[in-house]
């Protein structure tokens, strides 16, 4: 049982940092703004959105392993 809950652990770690990398991808692009922001905002909102849905998941499973 401590194996899964390592694994899951790394996974959020991982799920963690690649929503930071499309946080900062999006306020990056945001900032410059121009022809690459109105190409690329929504796309990088859709992805931050379900990165963040993958930490929350994996977070929850996390939980639901160890117990309350």
């Amino acid at each position: 049982m401590m194996v899964m809950v390592t694994g899951l652990s790394v996974l959020l770690v991982l799920s963690l940092a690649a929503v930071l990398a499309v946080l900062m991808t999006g306020v990056v692009t945001f900032a410059r703004g121009g022809a690459a922001n109105q190409r690329h905002a929504n796309r990088l909102m859709n992805l931050r959105v379900a990165t963040q849905a993958l930490a929350v998941l994996l977070l929850a499973l996390i939980v639901l392993v160890r117990g309350f």
